[in-house]
């Protein structure tokens, strides 16, 4: 099947985010007594907020009349964090030239709202490459639910099985199967080994290391 789209998550993978969310969940969650593992923080990864927010305090058995103050407290912690100490993960720009040089349709796939995706849009310059973005913030069901996946598919105006889709969350990557996409997993360093990743259908350790012969090889 011709590959002619290429869809990307951004936390983790476009943008060093994934340990701001932790450390601002952990600030947040403190003032619950709560106190979270690595182990337990990267089980979640992928999750919307108010989805990652609400399975660990049922997890602690804690009431849930504070879930959505809980969940604007570590959004706006992340949007803050983000702005002041935010990096650009390696390969960003050499990865949207790549797909760009090739005619690509170029779309963006995130569970996080849409205030981050337009912070994270502006800071790495990917702007001119992206044709649409995808939040799963206000649809019934985040990833590993395929649908933030399927709707970014349809704002582009492409057929599911014609994507390539970038990943770093093994909940992305569910999400990006069950959408009938094709799925390069670029896991975080300390989840190199994970082997639930050998789903994808390419591993990757960075976005730099992708070329012309990664792309024959999942199209």
């Amino acid at each position: 099947m011709q590959l002619d789209t290429v869809i990307f998550d951004i936390d983790g993978l476009l943008v060093d985010s994934e340990p701001l969310w932790n450390h601002a969940a952990a600030e947040v969650f403190k003032q619950y007594g709560v106190n979270l593992t690595e182990e337990q923080y990267h089980s979640t990864t992928g999750l919307r907020t108010k989805e990652f927010v609400q399975w660990w305090f049922n997890y602690f058995n804690i009431g849930d009349t504070e879930l959505k103050v809980v969940e604007k407290k570590i959004v706006d912690l992340v949007l803050q964090k983000i702005e002041s100490t935010g990096n650009m993960m390696p390969g960003v720009p050499y990865i949207f030239d790549f797909f760009h040089k090739r005619n690509f349709k170029i779309g963006l796939a995130t569970s996080s709202p849409p205030e981050l995706i337009e912070l994270v849009v502006k800071m790495t310059g990917i702007a001119p490459y992206v044709k649409a973005a995808a939040s799963a913030e206000d649809l019934p069901y985040g990833k590993p639910h395929p649908q933030v996946y399927l709707n970014c598919a349809s704002m582009l105006g492409s057929h599911p099985t014609h994507c390539l889709c970038f990943e770093d969350s093994f909940n992305g990557l569910v999400a990006a199967k069950a959408a009938r996409m094709k799925c390069v997993i670029v896991p975080h360093v300390t989840q190199q080994k994970d082997e639930r990743f050998g789903a994808a259908d390419l591993k990757i350790s960075s976005l730099q290391n992708f070329g012309e012969l990664h792309l024959n090889l999942v199209s």
